[in-house]
């Protein structure tokens, strides 16, 4: 009888032991799941503070842009600071051009893109690596040596200060091109033949099959080719010559002088020009976090 309480003793002791080790783990790991919520909050707070500094700063007086110290609050504020910026200048206008040319390019990259991707990726034709490979290498050219022989090009076609100059280089990307061709070839080849069995043609199995299950890949280079429309600054300000075919990125430039920049209108400006990208970026948050996601997943 001695030995069985014995042994009941030591199982209730080790019971007990797993319970408290137990308990030890899940405040360890709430613990340390709070310590890594609170640092990625705070980075993510750090990341907002050059934006909150462009509000405060577009809402201050001109003489208070530079005050010691800081003045984070301005007091009063000054909301006629966007209407001052919207005016000095064909701000509509620019934010019309910057629309239309992102809006053409992303769709036409994305198209381009995908419809090249599906070839490398998918069909069968003699030499397909080669050209793959060689295409790829262009990406490892510098824009600035390209640049040259385009501005030619654009001048000897007569496109120079033309929406045709803006949008055609950039309807092509190696780079996009690559992307999709990665996230193509890792999709299941039983639907296609599937399709095929079913009559369908190769475009009809592009349109209908490989674009709709590549949604978050499509998003990914969608925002990432927007973004770059939106911001370029260079080829639009060498292939335009009138004030009327000028994009966002030069328009801002005209409120930084040789002497003086008013920093005011450069912030309120600057808002205004982030609008479209951030509203794509919520818009399409949902398929570019699954599209980096499926990448990690699949490495």
């Amino acid at each position: 009888m001695a030995a069985i309480e014995e042994v009941k003793l030591m199982e209730e002791d080790t019971i007990r032991t797993a319970r408290l080790d137990g308990r030890r783990s899940r405040v360890a790991y709430t613990s340390a799941k709070a310590a890594t919520y609170t640092v990625l909050v705070l980075i993510g707070g750090s990341m907002l503070i050059p934006l909150l500094w462009m509000l405060s700063t577009s809402l201050k007086e001109p003489g208070a842009v530079f005050s010691i110290p800081p003045q984070w609050l301005p007091h009063p504020a000054v909301w006629r600071n966007y209407i001052d910026a919207w005016n000095s200048q064909p701000f509509g206008r620019f934010y019309l051009n910057s629309i239309l040319v992102g809006a053409v390019v992303t769709i036409g990259q994305v198209f381009t893109s995908s419809m090249a991707a599906y070839a490398f990726a998918r069909l069968s034709f003699p030499g397909r690596d080669k050209l793959f490979f060689g295409y790829l290498a262009t990406m490892m050219v510098p824009g600035s040596v390209t640049m040259i022989p385009q501005f030619i090009l654009v001048r000897k076609l007569n496109l120079v200060d033309t929406y045709t100059a803006l949008i055609l280089p950039g309807l092509f990307s190696a780079f996009g091109t690559f992307m999709l061709r990665q996230f193509f070839m890792s999709l299941p080849k039983e639907l296609e033949e599937a399709a095929k069995i079913d009559g369908c043609s190769l475009f009809g199995i592009f349109w209908k099959i490989i674009l709709p299950l590549s949604k978050p890949a499509l998003a990914t280079l969608t925002i990432f080719t927007f973004m770059g429309s939106w911001n370029s600054f260079t080829w639009p300000l060498i292939v335009t010559n009138s004030t009327e075919m000028r994009t966002l990125p030069i328009g801002l430039q005209a409120f930084q002088g040789l002497y003086n920049t008013q920093w005011t209108l450069l912030m309120a400006a600057s808002l205004v020009a982030l609008l479209p990208v951030i509203l794509l970026f919520i818009f399409g948050q949902k398929y570019f976090v699954e599209g980096i996601q499926l990448g990690a997943i699949k490495g």
